[in-house]
């Protein structure tokens, strides 16, 4: 048995609850109804309670907090196996755009991301966009279609042993019915003029990728049809035209190949899911997932330019409440075993939202993914890389961008959660914490993921942007410690890995060099060294008696992960 207890120096954080509100009621349209009203980003999460601050009650809050979290201890028994170890944390991740993919250094961090964690399926927008140069027409109107940049792209992802789940958007500005454009690289959201003509590019599209990778690869992809149609900013039209878009689009798909898994409708908002999911159920379109996205804000609206101000939402169940919700609205339809993909997910969908940035994020993913993994087939994390230009080419190396990675390459803490999650073992071991993931391997090496999840709101008249974007130390919480049962006797290896606060937390280092709005080469290195992943301490121990303990000091938003090797 070990003790390895590491001291660390803690500080002073906010937050507090509030009454629960009650959620604001679904909606739904039927086939012939009439269109979805665009959806209102400030009705509060669908389930759980809703939580505001309260300064005055602060400092009492953070210290019956801590006090009550001073003797935190996590059993687990490595006899008792409660099933494999779930793949739906590593199964998607999401990316900007499809031209940026063709970028340089975009392919070198998919490389780190994709060796160091290991995503199945890769996500983003604009595969149809001008600017991959997909459709044209000639002086006749006949359409003329062009995949080069599109097999640069996806040959440069199987090489990463990545396959995508296509997002079937935006519309070539040839093909559009109007003019209307989203972000700072103007993705067309118009209808096609030509219904007929749209289908003749999806059909090329599918019988070209047969035809270059195999009907056997493209099977395997999924075909996600637009993105967010129930929000105006994303689809100019209503939703019943959307049905119509996936009708066609989806006839398309399946002509060309039959196997291939279509889905929709990418929705911002959960009634409009639950709409299509009644529409097809009506329609009897080809139908093979359901797909959806959240987001962890009680306050804001989509930022398309960069000037909205979000704020996190603290609810327990935001995120994970939302994916078990849009669990029972399928299980209760007449189509309950579709699949059911939630293509973007974050603590919040401004990119220029700093918790992003900070260390708070690493506990936050750990927090949602452990809830959410039984209810979704995939939760697809939003993004893998700062390399992300909505607004425009980011002007600052950290400006709360969605990534894993900075743009210089320099890994978030979140990066380091994902990373920990991929190293986890085969099957699951009972544990009596909720805030805790244990495994083991048939190698027998275990391994253990702790965490503490504080959520902090901002002070009133301050948001994300504002709040986050400073040094945020945290607090004491005593300790955690692992008691590990029915351990077989030997030698083992312990190696103890961690994120928080001057932990893997580059973001704090560079508030620290005074935010450089550009880096040097040597500051470069040297936030890459704060952030290098390294142990926190490593040390042989013998186990006698099938007991191993180990012992951290807490603070609110640590993480630790502890990897247990046996010595032969």
């Amino acid at each position: 048995m070990t003790r390895d207890i590491v001291a660390l120096t803690l500080q002073t954080l906010l937050a507090a609850p509030a009454q629960p509100q009650q959620a604001a009621a679904p909606l739904a349209t039927y086939p012939d109804g009439p269109d979805l009203p665009e959806a209102n980003l400030r009705i509060p999460s669908v389930r759980g309670p809703k939580w505001m601050l309260f300064p005055g009650v602060l400092a009492m809050v953070i210290a019956a907090s801590a006090s009550s979290q001073q003797a935190r201890v996590i059993h687990a028994d490595m006899a008792k196996v409660t099933g494999p170890h779930s793949e739906v944390p590593l199964r998607v991740v999401g990316a900007g755009r499809a031209e940026e993919g063709l970028r340089a250094d975009w392919q070198e961090q998919l490389a780190a991301v994709q060796s160091e964690i290991g995503f199945k399926y890769l996500r983003m927008h604009g595969l149809l966009c001008d600017e991959m140069g997909v459709y044209t027409e000639d002086k006749q109107g006949n359409p003329q279609f062009n995949f080069q940049y599109v097999d640069a792209l996806y040959d440069a992802l199987l090489k990463q042993h990545i396959q995508p789940f296509v997002e079937l958007s935006f519309m070539p500005s040839k093909l559009a019915s109007g003019t209307k454009t989203v972000f700072w690289w103007k993705g067309n959201v118009t209808p096609p003029k030509d219904p007929a003509k749209w289908a003749m590019l999806i059909r090329a599209l599918l019988a070209h990728w047969k035809e270059r990778y195999g009907e056997a690869e493209i099977t395997q992809w999924y075909y996600e049809v637009w993105n967010e149609p129930d929000l105006k900013m994303f689809w100019s039209s209503s939703m019943n035209e959307y049905f119509k878009l996936y009708k066609m689009t989806a006839e398309a798909v399946k002509a060309e190949c039959p196997k291939c898994r279509v889905g929709g409708p990418a929705a911002a908002a959960q009634y409009a899911a639950e709409a299509f999911e009644k529409w097809v159920a009506v329609s009897h379109e080809p139908v093979d997932f359901i797909s959806e996205h959240t987001y962890a804000i009680k306050h804001g609206f989509v930022d398309t330019d960069g000037t909205e101000g979000t704020i996190l939402d603290p609810d327990p169940d935001a995120v994970g409440g939302r994916m078990q919700h849009a669990r029972e609205l399928v299980k209760a339809s007449a189509l309950p075993n579709l699949e059911l993909h939630i293509t973007e997910w974050s603590s919040s969908y401004s990119p220029t939202d700093y918790m992003h940035d900070q260390y708070h994020q690493a506990s936050f993913i750990l927090d949602k993914v452990r809830r959410a993994t039984p209810y979704v087939d995939s939760m697809s994390y939003w993004t893998f890389t700062d390399i992300f230009e909505e607004h425009g080419p980011p002007f600052t190396p950290f400006h709360g961008g969605f990534g894993l990675i900075n743009l210089q390459g320099i890994k978030k803490p979140s990066f380091y959660a994902f990373k920990f999650l991929s190293q986890l073992g085969k099957d699951d071991v009972q544990t009596d914490d909720a805030r805790s993931w244990v495994t083991k391997s048939p190698d027998g090496s275990m391994q253990v993921l702790v965490w503490d999840y504080s959520p902090v709101v901002p002070p009133t008249r301050q948001t994300d942007q504002t709040f986050y974007k400073l040094d945020q130390p945290a607090t004491d919480l005593g300790s955690v410690e692992v008691d590990l049962t029915h351990v077989p006797n030997g030698r083992y290896h312990v190696a103890l890995y961690q994120t928080g606060y001057k932990r893997n937390d580059a973001y704090t280092a560079y508030v620290e060099m005074h935010a450089p709005n550009q880096l040097t080469r040597a500051q470069v290195e040297a936030l890459k060294k704060t952030s290098d992943g390294s142990p926190v301490s490593e040390t042989d121990v013998a186990v006698t008696d099938g007991h191993l303990m180990q012992q951290m000091a807490l603070r609110t938003n640590d993480v630790f992960f502890l990897k247990i090797t046996p010595l032969i």
